[in-house]
């Protein structure tokens, strides 16, 4: 199989997957989002796809939630700046060489640290429901606030089953090329 439609269909799984998962555990969201931005920079050769993954994910969980639940899907313009911190999770991902046991949970633990710093910082901007002072002390609530929220774990975990299922579908097509050959 070509490594276009290997991608596509990565893609097309993850997709799905991520946005069923997020939307049935929301509102304690043990969400692949940030893994997906992630793995879709490392692994995706096609740029365009790479940054389209996380978006259609995140917007299709979004929907979901919007269609089928009494929760908001699209809230603001906080939400915004969750799409854009997802982009730049993907561009991180650009710049890992090599997938490891290194590798995967160092990049995996900054990603979600730049993802509550940017979606943090984005939700004090755009404070659409007034809930802090435009203020040093406002922002530092705003931050202190969202604590809680850092998933280091679901992004450990999914990073880790992204990159390592990844890996053996890779040895498991190079052994069976090698087989046939």
């Amino acid at each position: 199989m070509k490594q276009n439609k290997i991608n596509l269909l990565i893609a097309i799984g993850v997709i799905v997957f991520a946005a069923l998962l997020n939307a049935a555990t929301y509102p304690h969201a043990f969400s692949p989002m940030i893994a997906i931005a992630l793995f879709s920079g490392a692994v995706i050769t096609d740029r365009k796809l790479s940054f389209a993954m996380p978006l259609l994910a995140m917007f299709a969980s979004d929907l979901i939630l919007e269609l089928f639940t009494s929760t908001p899907g699209f809230y603001g313009m906080e939400q915004i700046g969750n799409y854009a911190a997802l982009l730049f999770i993907t561009t991180i991902g650009f710049l890992m060489k090599k997938i490891n046991v290194i590798t995967v949970p160092v990049f995996s633990l900054a990603s979600s640290l730049l993802f509550y710093f940017l979606s943090n910082s984005n939700t004090f901007l755009f404070d659409s429901f007034n809930s802090f002072d435009n203020s040093l002390a406002g922002y530092i609530k705003c931050m202190t606030d969202g604590i809680p929220f850092i998933k280091f774990v679901p992004d450990l975990v999914f990073s880790v089953l992204l990159f390592g299922a990844y890996s053996l579908f890779e040895k498991y097509i190079t052994k069976n090329k090698t087989a046939i050959a």
